[in-house]
């Protein structure tokens, strides 16, 4: 389900539309004047491999840090950053962020609270190779991680499951893991598809996937009266026992097993889905031009050292 942007979304997609064109002067941007660089934190290089994380994987965006200011409140800065692309008639636009004290967030309008640092996603990848438990598949090493936050009742996670087959085709070396989110104030049927896919995954792995397709394939039934019946057919079209799963299902284990997928989403941040978390980088794949998603996925590969 698609929900309002986040700042980091906002920023991927805000240049993602510029025109690829030809060479640009080598600093399109206004001369750095140091009275707006008052704050001691962050300092410039900071900020600047905070933007690379984001941009890195677009060598035709360029941006230039243009203010590092104090504000009322003690430890938190105002960041202000220009913006254009390589092209000769490029617009240079202008947006601004807050700093947090503890030098790990940032907050914009409208965004709510972001990582922030040189390695911005270094702590929830981390948090994602301990805790990302839900069906997998592709390396076994952990290198490259890409979680795919989900939820088998939100149309946007349906036409996502596309994508994340061609990702699995274009990056061989990556594990790729489904964690279940489901939506439950809006899909009344999510948590119990959520329940059947854990029962799905404790008995074959390898299962899951038929499992969560069929379910996608058949979502527009995922009524009241036939969720049963549908969750079902698709434990049936995965080879197993239906009736097994089911009873499995309704266990306090299992229940306690989706609960733990949920805070593990909140606990990353993610707001909506579907929500691919590469490396602990979030993005918001339906959001993002196939190509583009691939470079972005390819970046972060080589930032983070995996050949």
């Amino acid at each position: 389900m698609k929900k309002v942007l986040g700042f980091v979304s906002m920023m991927v997609l805000t240049v993602a539309g510029f025109g690829q064109a030809a060479a640009a002067p080598a600093d399109p941007f206004p001369p750095i004047d140091q009275k707006f660089f008052t704050a001691t934190s962050p300092t410039v290089e900071t900020v600047n491999s905070f933007l690379k994380s984001l941009w890195g994987f677009d060598s035709n965006r360029l941006f230039k840090v243009m203010a590092v200011q104090s504000t009322a409140v003690a430890g938190v800065s105002k960041v202000t950053v220009f913006l254009t692309d390589a092209g000769p008639n490029a617009k240079v636009q202008s947006f601004s962020f807050f700093t947090m004290p503890d030098g790990k967030h940032a907050i914009a309008d409208g965004s709510g609270i972001i990582p922030f640092g040189a390695k911005p996603f270094a702590e929830t990848r981390a948090m994602l190779e301990q805790r990302a438990s839900g069906a997998s598949h592709g390396a076994a090493s952990k290198d490259l991680l890409l979680v795919e936050f989900a939820d088998m009742q939100c149309p946007h996670c349906k036409t996502a499951q596309g994508t994340m087959k061609q990702i699995a085709q274009d990056f061989p070396n990556a594990r790729i893991v489904y964690q279940s989110f489901p939506l439950v104030n809006i899909h009344p049927s999510a948590f119990e598809a959520a329940a059947y896919g854990v029962c799905v995954q404790k008995q074959k792995n390898d299962a899951f996937f038929p499992f969560v397709d069929d379910v996608f394939e058949h979502q527009e039934a995922l009524t009241p009266e036939r969720t049963d019946e549908i969750l079902k057919g698709a434990v049936t079209k995965a080879g197993l026992d239906p009736a097994a799963i089911a009873a499995c299902s309704t266990t306090p284990a299992t229940k306690a097993a989706v609960d733990a997928s949920v805070k593990l989403a909140e606990d990353a941040g993610v707001d909506q889905t579907p929500m691919l978390a590469v490396n602990g980088h979030l993005l918001p794949m339906t959001e993002i031009p196939y190509e583009t998603l691939k470079k972005m996925i390819a970046y972060q590969a080589q930032a983070d050292g995996v050949k």
